[in-house]
């Protein structure tokens, strides 16, 4: 039986990177590229390992030869989804429009509380969260998700409508005001996701 006293490291380890098992290697390449500015350290026939920043690999791509299609994705246990942060809501913000202008579009858009995501499905059908931390501060928004019974109450968040965004940040409104927006309900799509679930891909 364990020791429930050494139920951690004294030390805890980073998270350092996600590796996956694609069938589909050179689009996930450039997806990745793409949408998080993720480049190839290695890339060989079989495999590629991706940075966008000095760590040697935050994304790790394994064309093994007998990966197999996903069954049921959306719904099967496991991963959900990889996040990203951008430091800013401006950029954050237009990194979306960015993306929309090249075709990529997320599959819902979250404030919860704590964030403002946007989801986006890599070729694979695997979740990649482009998100920003409203406080701006990792202490401030821990505090916050820990203490607020508002999280509590609703831990998934609410919808937002990202052009909703971009709309009312071109007519002058700060981000602290559209987040609150967001949050009262303001921006909500016209067809709004029915869950969280990942679309089905293959």
């Amino acid at each position: 039986m364990p020791n429930p006293r050494k139920r951690r490291p004294i030390i805890a380890p980073k998270l350092h990177h996600a590796t996956f098992l694609t069938l589909k290697l050179d689009k996930m390449v450039s997806w990745y590229e793409l949408v998080c500015g993720l480049t190839p350290v290695h890339y060989s026939d079989g495999a590629a390992w991706l940075t966008n920043d000095e760590a040697n690999h935050r994304i790790a791509l394994i064309a093994h030869p007998k990966t197999k299609k996903p069954v049921g994705k959306p719904t099967s246990a496991g991963l959900h989804h990889t996040a990203f942060e951008y430091a800013g809501f401006d950029e954050w913000l237009d990194n979306y429009v960015r993306l929309k202008d090249e075709g990529v579009l997320p599959f819902m858009g979250l404030d919860h509380g704590m964030t403002m995501s946007m989801y986006y499905a890599d070729p694979e059908g695997n979740g990649v969260e482009i998100q920003v931390d409203v406080f701006g501060d990792w202490h401030a928004s821990t505090e916050w998700m820990w203490a607020s019974r508002e999280f509590a109450e609703n831990y998934t968040g609410i919808f937002f409508d990202p052009d909703k965004l971009v709309e009312a940040r071109e007519q002058g409104v700060a981000k602290d005001e559209i987040h609150a927006g967001a949050r009262a309900g303001k921006y909500v799509p016209e067809n709004p996701p029915a869950d969280i679930l990942l679309p089905e891909v293959y």
